[in-house]
């Protein structure tokens, strides 16, 4: 894509592609002619399975009012419990504070380069591909990495916090 292409696209997808770029990450994310707003929207039109697309799911921490982005396999369940047993007690995070958080929309919520930098979980239910899809920044906007080298990128640890 070229840098005129980029320009014309949505901030948030710059930004990601900005961050990863700065980061040396390719290949750089993708804008599809479609809104992948879901986990299965986005297997759809990527044509994998949806347990390959590292869905992001915020929370906001109780305590501190401050986002908790669980990162896990689109085809999981997060567990509040787990995550609480993690971070403390969490709550269901509504769309403005989604978007005043992270600075992203839902359904298109990247797990890096966000606005404030959230608390960060990746569920191990990802390992199980060698290939994952995430949000880049907007609901048309994707990016493929590595399980492990979003565990890198993102400095995040890895646990179970899924429903079995």
């Amino acid at each position: 894509m070229t840098s005129t292409a980029i320009a014309d696209r949505p901030e948030g997808f710059r930004r990601v592609t900005q961050w990863l770029a700065e980061r040396g990450h390719a290949p750089l994310p993708v804008y599809l002619d479609v809104a992948a707003r879901t986990a299965q929207e986005a297997a759809d039109a990527l044509g994998v399975s949806v347990g390959q697309i590292a869905k992001s799911v915020v929370f906001k921490r109780r305590a501190d009012e401050r986002a908790v982005l669980v990162v896990t396999s689109g085809d999981k369940r997060v567990d509040e419990r787990k995550v609480t047993a993690l971070v403390g007690a969490v709550g269901r995070a509504d769309a403005g504070f989604v978007k005043a958080s992270t600075g992203f929309t839902i359904g298109g919520v990247s797990p890096v380069a966000h606005a404030t930098e959230p608390v960060l979980l990746i569920d191990r239910e990802l390992f199980r591909f060698d290939v994952i899809w995430a949000a880049a920044g907007h609901p048309n906007g994707v990016f493929t990495l590595s399980p492990q080298a979003l565990a890198q990128l993102t400095g995040a640890p890895v646990h179970d916090v899924v429903s079995a």
